[in-house]
């Protein structure tokens, strides 16, 4: 990666605009060609540098609210394994695994999203059937204070 393409992912990563060339428009802004822009968007995609290129959607805006991070006690050995299953489920957007604290057991995060609490523990209760987890815990959000994608 060179400061072309780190000039290129700084113009990127908030979106893309949405006119009928939007790559024509980027090229303009960063001083490329077109397919330049496109050559180096696809070799930053195939070197992992940008893993997914994809709309977000405000889910708060299409009315999902209620948002969980569900905290398991997953023996160490099947934490690569399980945590592969919790992260299949559409619902689940973060999978991580954590360290262990004396005070705290858990170390498999998920973070669910759905319409309802109620809905928010029927996906944790299917996620247990799944992997047979029952010893977890679940956080809810109260408020949301801010929300970015990571930054350059």
């Amino acid at each position: 990666m060179d400061k072309i393409d780190l000039k290129l992912l700084k113009t990127i990563q908030d979106g893309i605009p949405i006119v009928s060339e939007p790559f024509k428009h980027i090229a303009k802004e960063v001083g490329l060609s077109e397919t330049d822009v496109l050559a180096r968007v696809h070799n930053m995609a195939k070197e992992g540098v940008i893993r997914r290129f994809g709309a977000s959607i405000g889910h708060r805006a299409i009315g999902i609210t209620a948002n969980a991070m569900c905290t398991w006690n997953v023996p160490d050995e099947k934490v690569e394994e399980l945590g592969a299953i919790m992260a299949g489920f559409p619902e689940v957007t973060h999978c991580y695994e954590r360290p262990r604290y004396p005070d705290w057991n858990y170390n498999l995060f998920t973070m669910v999203h759905a319409y309802s609490r109620e809905e928010c523990e029927k996906i944790a209760k299917e996620i247990s059937l799944a992997t047979g987890i029952k010893d977890y815990s679940i956080l809810f959000s109260e408020r949301e204070f801010k929300k970015t994608g990571v930054r350059l």
